[in-house]
């Protein structure tokens, strides 16, 4: 007799709070809902003052990510010639004691040095990304990367001026009287500033964005100010030429915290509107009135980001325009003051997590020119020739400048490669190894914010795709298989976001692991609303804004804010500029994060490859929308699709980055014409610095 099967009841959904893990200021907490062992639902945490319920076009599609066939879910090995992408699958023992073997045998022949390990945000998790990670190659006495490619031009030129990289309290942006959006493309790159700055405008604050392009967030705002690339400091010191000249700035703020005022004043007389307007190409007339709302108003926010400062004078544009505030006194009232990032208000313990003490003296190498570590390590960064590379959180082979050399680089035989990775991206291809890493749904983390002031904790939702682990986990038994003192590997991940949070600062009063259980996420010990140098307190030397910067003139730089060109800015360089007369932005598309996400189908099927050029330089090259396009210059070339209007500036070209190579119509894509110069300030990469030519494809 047949037994009749009894149905199972469905479990009741799990809810799980997690952070996006993501490279961008708003660090949103999520809400996973899981049935089964399976995630299937993801949203914005609605609590969150910040992430306010609603995630981005990106972060939506999380879960086509985490379940996406092609998800990498065993340990590979290469079978194949070096780049060709063939591997076969072997057990993680098998990997990991032959990966332990090799790193071994180099250390023992040509020192910890020759190896590199690689990586950057891909996560922003201090667990996934900063730890045991860290204190693996530290104990090796490996390499030290600097992780420069991002933000460390702007973050050193807000530091020499106010000390700390903190800003003005997103949250109180509502009580602005003016709003600048300062190259930035806040609804696709910080979107969850946009509702403050409709609460902004709502009560009467015009919005103005400063721009090489009409962004979708340009589109958006009162006015769009077409700035050329790389003139913000011009357009900075003529403002203050103006504040200064119509007695518009705050002398009281001025006299008690500032330091160099009056040889700033000095400074400032020479940057009238008509130079200024010969080298932003913005009329004199809106230079001066710009001038004239900045100082008038009452507390003007100005939000700048990262892509202003992507030139050689970046470091200086940033410090200019951070100056802005503590001229016109707006730092004193909520809603005034500059953002760059609010990551220096988040003190975790990070010494204790990383562990630099044990690789303080191992030599470093520059993230950006990965090209030369890799080819010609005698041209600059010294010591012995970068033999293993190490991989984790990156995709060099498609976001390092200068990408024809780093492939150079990738593709030497003697290179041991091995990349830990959720998918086989372009890097991958060139390794020897390739281990399945966890992604946010799958691991414990903690995340800082620079766009806000909360720390958010990021609980594991569903098991491990696959035979996938956590790169803290990888590396801890790399440790254990390298002989490294077994104490640096005895933590497991929620003892080391009690670690991180171990902060004896101020501001994580309160800020505990059993609230963050509980809760999700918790502010700083902060005051609300949040005025950092409303009387004074900056970082500096002197405890005050420092117009004027002894440690600006200790690294042989101007003591003042200044102007100081892109080098590959027309005027400056003629003669390329006769060969590549455009100049190259290459910001990020609104459905893509750098190169996270272009693998998703529903997400890269909403755009291809392409190119925006002003109509009148299409014209001069008698090209149309629609055609295929091959950007170049004497580094390399990309191929993409051309739209002719005028959305740009005239001069200016915009590609919208980071393709895979894989997807991309001649496999390149836009930093096959970027180099790895570095900036000012932080030795950050001159991405568009860049100058290039525009022809018809064959």
């Amino acid at each position: 007799m047949a037994t009749a099967s009894i149905p199972r009841t469905p479990a009741a959904p799990q809810i799980v709070r997690g952070a996006c893990p993501h490279d961008c200021p708003d660090t949103c907490a999520t809400v996973v809902t899981v049935v089964d062992g399976t995630a299937t639902s993801i949203r914005g945490d609605s609590e969150h003052p910040v992430t306010a319920g609603f995630l981005c076009a990106k972060v939506n599609r999380y879960l086509e990510r985490t379940y996406h066939q092609d998800r990498l879910t065993t340990p590979l090995k290469r079978i194949g010639p070096k780049g060709s992408g063939a591997f076969a699958p072997v057990s993680w023992d098998e990997a990991l004691d032959d990966i332990a073997a090799r790193l071994r045998s180099i250390v023992n022949t040509a020192g910890p040095e020759a190896i590199l390990p690689y990586s950057y945000a891909g996560t922003m998790g201090l667990i996934q990304g900063e730890s045991v990670d860290r204190r693996f190659f530290h104990a090796l006495g490996a390499s030290r990367l600097l992780r420069t490619i991002c933000s460390t031009a702007g973050s050193e030129g807000i530091t020499m001026t106010n000390g700390n990289r903190v800003g003005a309290d997103s949250e109180a942006l509502a009580q602005a009287d003016l709003v600048l959006l300062w190259g930035t493309n806040t609804l696709t790159a910080n979107p969850h500033l946009w509702p403050f700055v409709l609460q902004a405008r709502a009560n009467g604050a015009p919005v103005i964005c400063i721009d090489p392009i009409r962004t979708r967030t340009a589109e958006q705002c009162d006015e769009w100010l077409p700035i050329r690339p790389g003139t913000d400091a011009a357009l900075a010191l003529a403002m203050m030429h103006v504040m200064f000249a119509e007695g518009l700035e705050d002398r009281d703020y001025m006299e008690r915290y500032t330091l160099g005022g009056d040889a700033l004043r000095e400074r400032a007389a020479v940057w009238t509107p008509e130079r200024a307007a010969t080298i932003t190409g913005l009329p004199a007339t809106r230079i001066r009135e710009l001038g004239r709302q900045y100082g008038r108003a009452r507390a003007a926010f100005v939000r700048i980001n990262y892509g202003l400062q992507r030139h050689a004078g970046g470091g200086m544009a940033v410090r200019t325009i951070a100056c802005l505030p503590s001229i016109a006194g707006h730092w004193r009232r909520p809603g005034g003051g500059v953002q760059l990032s609010t990551s220096g208000n988040f003190k975790f313990n990070r010494e204790a997590l990383g562990r630099p003490d044990l690789g303080a003296t191992a030599r470093a190498i520059n993230m950006v020119r990965l090209g030369e570590a890799l080819n010609a390590p005698d041209a600059g960064v010294g010591g012995p020739p970068v033999q293993a590379l190490v991989v984790y959180n990156s995709n060099p082979a498609d976001i390092a400048p200068d990408r024809n050399a780093v492939l150079r680089g990738l593709a030497r035989e003697d290179l041991f490669t091995v990349v830990l990775e959720h998918f086989q991206t372009n890097t991958a291809d060139w390794a020897d190894y390739v281990l399945p890493a966890t992604t946010q749904l799958e691991h414990w983390d903690v995340h800082f914010a620079y766009g806000h002031n909360y720390v958010t904790l990021n609980q594991p939702a569903i098991a491990p795709v696959g035979d996938a682990r956590p790169n803290s986990e990888i590396f801890r038994q790399l440790g254990r298989r390298m002989g490294l003192p077994a104490e640096l590997f005895a933590e497991d991940d929620p003892s080391l976001i009690r670690l991180a949070l171990a902060s004896s600062h101020p501001s994580f009063a309160g800020v505990t692991w059993e609230r963050l259980l509980e809760h999700g996420w918790a502010r700083l010990n902060l005051p609300t609303p949040y005025l950092p140098f409303a009387t004074g307190g900056f970082g500096t030397p002197s405890g005050k804004c420092e117009f004027y910067s002894e440690q600006m003139a200790a690294l042989g730089l101007d003591p003042l804010p200044t102007f100081t060109p892109p080098r590959e800015l027309p005027e400056e360089d003629p003669e390329r500029a006769a060969r590549f007369p455009l100049m190259l932005i290459s910001s990020p598309r609104h459905y893509f994060l750098n190169t996270t996400f272009v693998n998703i189908a529903s997400l890269r099927k909403q755009a291809e490859p392409e190119c925006v050029m002003h109509p009148r330089d299409a014209e001069r090259r008698h090209l149309v929308s629609g055609m295929r396009v091959v950007i170049h210059n004497d580094r390399g070339h990309f191929v993409t699709v051309l739209r002719v209007e005028d959305s740009v500036r005239e001069g200016v070209v915009w590609a919208p980055s980071i393709w895979w190579g894989k997807y991309s119509p001649d496999g390149n894509n836009a930093n096959a014409v970027t180099g790895q110069g570095e900036t000012d300030l932080g030795r950050g990469p001159v991405f568009y610095d860049t100058l290039v030519e525009v022809s018809a494809a064959d």
